[in-house]
């Protein structure tokens, strides 16, 4: 039950939660005394606009969305000069100024959203020295700040709901938002800063003790839900929300069955006493897997645990990170996926910045493994991410296909795409897996020896297929440009893509779109092709709005489900060739390729 508590990550977790308890307990009593928890909310998410410039300009994150919930704060303060426009008119402004000045920021402007997702949701995976010390100033704050303007608060908490005499106040409550930050994120830092006092609340209507029970109710909270995300390997801010609102909702419940206040709070502690067994049931389920005489081994993406398992067999014991269907590009690791690095002796990486998130799994579950890179010895390679459209750029200075590619000297990381790449990485994981269990050396080279010779059978029948179809009419519309290493090998010209860039943390603006589809009606292009891993909404739309079809899926970022032929590497290639075949000729021709 107890094992999570040495992991270092762990351990800095529970350190900011309970600097972010204290603020909870002090202001948060506040925020529900002045009627601001709908501020409290707003700030956080309203940081958007800073979080996007950091991403984009490359500086703290954590010291963009300060300013920004700074500026929105000084923008509330002065709307709420006005006597007829109430807290949350005032706030409601300017949370959608904000919010549509950051939508504007990352899909035009930077084209990119993936750290901003992280801090939006929260990683308490990822606590460092930086967030521990603003938690701490946060506290520090809210400290002094009780202490000198205490009494005028709880003035004004009877005599003005509205929040415009106390600036100082609003301040404080956008610094404790963005240290809730790292923690839950800013969709979810009431689950810290309002919940608990609002349960409280219920409880007890005397100021120090309410500050008192709030503290030690986010405290609590926050170590058992941090205790079950790591049991249930769900992500932590979601799991102390999740929980927060439960406990608020019993005690909730229990008000109206207990007429008498004094019920309940021995009733809320022994729900959290319950919320305690859970745990201990919890731990007792996902108990040890014991050990085992097979090499553990981490794969970080689908693509490269099916690599591994080809080439590994029954030698090796794969702890594979992403599932089917989930995005690789900004993935944020789950409390298990540290234990499973801390076990392994060797972690697999796609490489080229596709699982960049592997690094932080290392450094926090303090695994001494040996990192074996991929896409290090690749005989294929596409700096650029503008594929075959350069080639076609080449025909005509007028040609506009260029311009939907991705900017140039963008890294693609999808190498498996070319079975050539997918053949010499099978080479790099048997060297790796014979050094660390030179013992099954046989059993290793005989399975990486029978996978090449599948490799290049798959490979002859995907160019046999293709080439069946005119060059003139190989032409794709993908959701973003996952697939350049297929069209290449194979001679598939990629027109455009509905995000145009390697990376799936891009937005397509209106003026993409638009260009896009001129494209693909210039073009005739047949079909556009959504990704399994992505939201089909825009690429549907496009085709309808083009004619084009949008019928046939392609496996971009990831493999199918487990037990499906599209589970595999050369079944989700053998699946693409078909989609492609079947929609550039409006399903006139098919392709039959055994995996």
């Amino acid at each position: 039950m107890f094992e999570s508590f040495a992991l270092p990550f762990f351990q800095r977790g529970i350190v900011e939660i309970l600097l972010l308890a204290s603020v909870s307990g002090l202001l948060g009593v506040w925020i529900v005394l002045r009627g601001l928890a709908f501020y409290a909310h707003a700030v956080g998410t309203a940081a958007v606009p800073g979080l996007v410039l950091a991403d984009g300009l490359g500086f703290s994150a954590l010291l963009g969305a300060f300013g920004a919930a700074l500026v929105m704060a000084a923008i509330v303060a002065l709307l709420l000069r006005r006597r007829s426009l109430g807290s949350d008119s005032a706030t409601s402004l300017v949370l959608a100024g904000a919010l549509a000045l950051g939508v504007i920021l990352a899909s035009d402007v930077f084209g990119s959203q993936g750290s901003v997702d992280r801090l939006l949701f929260g990683s308490l995976l990822a606590i460092g020295t930086p967030e521990l010390l603003l938690a701490a100033a946060a506290a520090l704050a809210a400290v002094a700040a009780t202490t000198i303007f205490g009494p005028r608060w709880l003035a004004a908490g009877f005599a003005d709901r509205r929040g415009s005499s106390d600036p100082l106040l609003i301040g404080l409550i956008a610094l404790a938002a963005v240290a809730a930050l790292a923690a839950v994120g800013a969709l979810l830092a009431t689950a810290i800063l309002v919940v608990p006092a609002a349960t409280t609340r219920l409880i007890t209507n005397r100021l120090p003790l309410w500050q008192l029970t709030t503290a030690a109710l986010a405290a609590a909270e926050g170590v058992v839900g941090m205790t079950l995300a790591y049991q249930l390997n769900v992500p932590p801010g979601a799991a102390i929300a999740v929980l927060a609102g439960i406990v608020f909702a019993l005690v909730a419940v229990a008000g109206v069955i207990h007429q008498r206040r004094r019920k309940l709070a021995p009733l809320a502690l022994t729900m959290l006493g319950l919320s305690g067994f859970l745990v201990v049931g919890c731990a007792s389920d996902g108990g040890g897997a014991g050990s085992s005489p097979k090499l553990t081994v981490t794969a970080t993406t689908t693509q490269v645990g099916d690599l591994v398992r080809e080439v590994g067999g029954d030698a090796v014991s794969v702890n594979q990170i992403l599932t089917p269907n989930s995005e690789a590009h900004d993935y944020e690791p789950r409390p298990r996926d540290i234990g499973a690095v801390a076990d392994s002796k060797i972690v697999f990486t796609s490489g080229l910045g596709l699982d960049a998130w592997s690094a932080k799994l290392l450094k926090e579950s303090g695994s001494k493994a040996e990192v074996v890179d991929l896409s290090s010895e690749l005989p294929v390679s596409h700096p650029t991410g503008a594929g075959q459209r350069q080639s076609d750029q080449e025909q005509g200075a007028d040609d506009p296909v260029a311009g939907q590619g991705p900017a140039s000297g963008e890294i693609d990381p999808h190498w498996w795409h070319d079975l050539l790449n997918l053949e010499a990485a099978t080479t790099v994981v048997e060297t790796a897996l014979i050094l660390a269990d030179p013992a099954a050396k046989d059993q290793i080279s005989a399975n990486a020896e029978a996978y090449r010779a599948e490799i290049r059978a798959v490979d002859e029948e995907i160019r046999a297929c293709l080439e069946k179809v005119p060059a003139q009419k190989r032409l794709i519309v993908t959701d973003h440009d996952a697939v350049i290493y297929f069209t290449e090998r194979y001679g598939v010209t990629s027109v455009g893509a509905v995000f145009p860039a390697t990376s799936t943390q891009g937005q397509a603006s209106a003026g993409e779109v638009a260009a896009l589809e001129k494209l693909i009606r210039e073009k005739q292009v047949e079909a556009i092709f959504p990704e399994s891993s992505l939201n089909r909404a825009l690429a549907e739309r496009i085709a309808s709005d083009t004619g084009a079809s949008s019928e046939y899926t392609l496996y971009g970022d990831t493999l199918g489900a487990a037990s499906s032929a599209e589970g595999t590497v050369l079944g989700a290639e053998a699946a693409n060739a078909k989609a492609i075949v079947a929609g550039i000729t409006g399903g006139k021709q098919r392709c039959l390729i055994e995996t």
